[in-house]
């Protein structure tokens, strides 16, 4: 007996230790996209002050490709140590495994939880030329031409397309669903007028509604965005029941040291919580989350069930 308590002893002294001594090299936050989107923001804006405070460089790496899956696989198989953190959107946590028929990952085994960083509505936008103004017009226009208005998207699975799906689901409608390779030529295209609308991040198009060249008819939260206060949801337009936001989280891989996960949640909240970075992202629509370990855990897997439903439902597949 005096022996087990002197191991369990010792074991607790080294998981104080390992806590205290982390980050002792530098660290890696990985994100499974280019350089410029949501989550690379989320890293980009964590990782000098993350340094700051914890005396270690912490280095974004970008690994893109499959929407999000080549760098969730790189995080599951990267030592549970410390020295590397998932930095991604929704989709490669919730959305992309469903759309795999051999999924070389289980979002919910294979990684430990942080934190949910921020969060930011859809919000629905046609050209500025557009015919449509409101969200009651679409819907009239998809019944009267079922599959004639198209909807742009950043790629088969993406948050723009599911969000777009449940909104056909919704209200019974069809409409066209028109995939790119990512959010960027989706949103020119749109402004062009070669789509015809589409459910976009608010920070992704922002700019261009309040550029006139994009109409938003109504965003997709529990309430209208600060950024965005005279436009509907679209609860108040009408569809009740279809409420997604787009969100950016950080993991890490499975088995992480409860103590190096609760010193590293505590530093990440800490710096979300900064004025000056919760202002940047306050700016751009984004609301921070910044939840804890079990709420994350929980959402994630409130979230997961949910696109598994949408995707069954729309007969999604994967390119």
């Amino acid at each position: 007996m005096k022996k087990m308590l002197a191991a369990l002893a010792l074991a607790g002294a080294s998981l104080v230790v390992h806590a205290q001594a982390w980050p002792s090299s530098p660290v890696t936050l990985l994100v499974p996209y280019p350089a410029g989107g949501s989550a690379d923001s989320v890293a980009r804006a964590l990782a000098p002050r993350l340094a700051e405070r914890l005396g270690q460089p912490f280095v974004v790496e970008n690994k893109a490709g499959a929407g999000g899956i080549l760098g969730a696989v790189q995080a599951k198989r990267a030592p549970a140590d410390g020295r590397l953190f998932f930095v991604t959107a929704l989709g490669p946590l919730v959305i992309v495994p469903h759309l795999q028929k051999t999924p070389q990952y289980d979002p919910l085994k294979d990684f430990e939880p942080i934190t949910v960083a921020v969060q930011s509505p859809n919000v629905l936008v046609v050209p500025a030329a557009s015919p449509h103004k409101s969200v009651a017009e679409v819907i009239a226009y998809q019944k009267a031409n079922p599959g004639k208005m198209t909807f742009a998207n950043s790629g088969n699975g993406a948050s723009d397309h599911l969000t777009a799906a449940l909104f056909w689901q919704q209200t019974g409608t069809i409409g066209s669903h028109v995939p790119y390779k990512g959010g960027a030529p989706a949103i020119a295209d749109l402004i062009g007028g070669q789509t015809a609308a589409s459910f976009q991040n608010v920070n992704a198009v922002l700019q261009h509604i309040q550029a006139g060249k994009l109409r938003a008819l109504a965003v997709t939260g529990h309430k209208r965005s600060s950024v965005l206060p005279n436009i509907p949801t679209l609860a108040e337009a009408g569809v009740p029941n279809l409420v997604v936001y787009s969100w950016q989280a950080v993991v890490a891989p499975r088995g992480l040291p409860r103590p190096v996960l609760e010193k590293a949640h505590a530093a990440i909240v800490a710096v979300l919580n900064d004025p000056q970075v919760l202002n940047h992202f306050l700016s751009q629509g984004f609301d921070i989350v910044a939840n804890t370990p079990a709420q994350f855990d929980a959402f994630q897997k409130q979230e997961h069930a949910r696109w598994k439903k949408v995707i069954e439902a729309g007969g999604i597949q994967a390119e």
